[in-house]
């Protein structure tokens, strides 16, 4: 078993990488914060970075991976769950659900692929939140998988920015039930 997961992990490295980074938006010359501000694509997710000021900490240096809903993933939620997490006195609670989607340290999509690759097909990553948050393959994607069984699929790898790199994703992870 273990003489075909080096064969299959170097496989899947070497077809899934120019699947993936064919869409980047990468801009190495601005954070985070300012290349999710001129996204059309996440004006929810930047609401809640100012909501829970998370935004500071995605504006200075550092280097941070943001697993980035789009507006249409955060529509997966009801428009009732995100007027609640929107009011200031659910502030905590919209805090860990942003920064379940951010991890410390810049993951590209290809460090993703080789920690899979060691762990059998499996990484699991530590959130700034403090939850885990596991990595898997499904096909050529790139799979998260949150403690509740909720799954996203990166769908744009590799946004370089100068503190970071952003990876959409087309669903929102959740530490736990809101």
């Amino acid at each position: 078993m273990q003489r075909l997961a080096l064969p299959l992990c170097f496989f899947l490295i070497l077809f899934s990488l120019p699947v993936i980074a064919q869409t980047n938006n990468s801009n190495p010359e601005t954070s985070i914060l300012t290349s999710t501000e001129s996204s059309v694509n996440h004006k929810t997710l930047l609401a809640a970075m100012r909501a829970t000021e998370l935004d500071k900490l995605l504006s200075f240096d550092g280097q941070y991976t943001v697993f980035a809903p789009s507006d249409k993933a955060f529509q997966e939620l009801s428009h009732a769950e995100i007027s609640e997490l929107l009011k200031p006195e659910n502030r905590k609670k919209l805090h860990e659900l942003v920064a379940y989607h951010i991890v410390a340290g810049k993951l590209s999509a290809s460090k993703i692929l080789r920690a899979m690759c060691r762990g059998n097909g499996k990484a699991t990553f530590t959130t700034v939140q403090g939850e885990k948050i596991t990595a898997t393959m499904d096909g050529i994607d790139i799979v998260l998988t949150d403690p509740l069984g909720n799954r996203a699929k990166i769908i744009m790898a590799d946004a370089d920015q100068c503190n970071g790199v952003i990876h959409e994703i087309d669903s929102v992870i959740l530490p736990r039930k809101i």
